[in-house]
């Protein structure tokens, strides 16, 4: 009875420490929206989290989010996908809270002639991933990208605008 009594002991301890790790599996996972509202509405692959984790070295929480909103991809060269264009949106009257972004767009913006910047009303700032059709692929948010990051993230998605040499 001894041998018993302790065999349903360890399976009542086993089933107790399953139970609690299945909330923390699942907390890896964050829903599409409280993704969208940390602004990885874009980068679906976890292969693009390791090519932003480039762009934001310092940062570990901004990739630890990038991670909890990624959808696993067996082929690295999803990871290689680029735009024909993009358009960076913002808010006019919001433009004073983000300086870096104002930074690109004073500074940076011509040396990427097939990104162009929008103002739009209320809207957070974000870049608009545009397919080869000239329609947006990609909503991607940038609120707290530092304007290399921008710049870095534009030079390895978007195609040169061949035209413009």
């Amino acid at each position: 009875m001894g041998i018993a009594a302790a065999a349903a002991a360890a399976k009542h301890l086993l089933l107790l420490l399953l139970i609690s790790i299945a909330p923390l599996a699942l907390a890896d996972q964050l829903s599409p929206k409280e993704c969208e509202d940390l602004g990885f509405t874009g980068l679906a692959l976890c292969s693009d989290c390791n090519t932003f984790a480039e762009y934001v070295k310092n940062d570990h929480e901004l990739v630890s989010d990038c991670r909890k909103c990624c959808t696993d991809d067996s082929d690295d060269s999803m990871s290689k996908v680029t735009f024909s264009g993009a358009i960076l949106e913002i808010c006019m009257r919001k433009l004073v809270f983000y300086p870096e972004i104002v930074g690109f767009i004073e500074e940076d913006k011509d040396e990427f002639p097939s990104v162009k910047v929008q103002y739009v009303y209320g809207s957070p700032p974000k870049l608009l991933m545009l397919g080869d059709d000239g329609f947006q692929n990609e909503s991607i948010r940038i609120d707290n990208w530092k304007r290399e990051n921008i710049r870095r993230f534009l030079k390895e998605k978007v195609k040169p605008d061949l035209s413009a040499n």
